[in-house]
């Protein structure tokens, strides 16, 4: 998972092409460049593209004014320290959270209401600092309507996670996760998570 590390020859304007060109791609309801150029949740993707960089400088301020603007305008939620891969597709962009320390591989395509969140901040405030509270997910990863995933978990490279899942562990490379499944250590660690987590934050 390169998870945002290789830029594209063109670098910045490299980046936002293949971000216009994934949108004609995978979305059947586009036609032609210009009409993904008003995809709901490219909005959201390519402005942060802008505010990555301006997190990653220190200047958190504007970037988080960037990422408010966007979410505004978009519905989707992308903090500024997040990592995006190369060709992340968000398919219709609706309620999507993506919180600070997440990382999206290359080629992953999330649908509405999908949430990398953390546990809350009656767990993350006593991590080590610097520690991630957010997920990474592979290459190649596809998030349906409504997954949650929670806590620096790892949803391996290619995996499918369907509809509606909660996600609290690792899932493994290639793996498909039904719709509605809850995916975590136990059934007294689901019960203990859910009631955790019912009204956790995400950044």
């Amino acid at each position: 998972m390169s998870g945002g590390d290789v830029t594209p020859r063109g670098g910045l304007f490299g980046l936002l092409r293949e971000d216009l060109g994934v949108v004609v791609e995978r979305d059947p309801s586009v036609r032609s460049a210009w009409e993904a150029v008003w995809h709901p949740a490219l909005l959201a993707v390519w402005s942060h593209r802008i505010a990555h960089p301006l997190h990653r400088a220190g200047r958190r301020t504007l970037a988080r004014w960037i990422a408010m603007r966007a979410r505004r305008r978009s519905g989707v939620e992308i903090h500024p320290g997040a990592v995006l891969g190369r060709r992340v597709f968000i398919d219709h962009g609706a309620a999507v959270v993506i919180g600070e320390t997440a990382r999206v591989g290359d080629d992953v395509t999330i649908y509405q209401q999908v949430t990398l969140g953390a546990v809350g901040w009656w767990t993350d405030n006593s991590r080590a600092a610097g520690a991630r509270r957010h997920p990474v997910v592979g290459s190649g990863a596809v998030l349906g309507t409504n997954v949650t995933v929670l806590g620096p978990v790892t949803v391996g490279e290619g995996a499918m996670v369907g509809a509606m899942a909660i996600v609290m562990c690792d899932v493994p490379p290639a793996a498909r996760i039904k719709a509605g499944s809850v995916v975590s250590r136990s059934s007294k660690a689901v019960r203990d998570d859910l009631r955790a987590v019912a009204s956790a934050g995400c950044w």
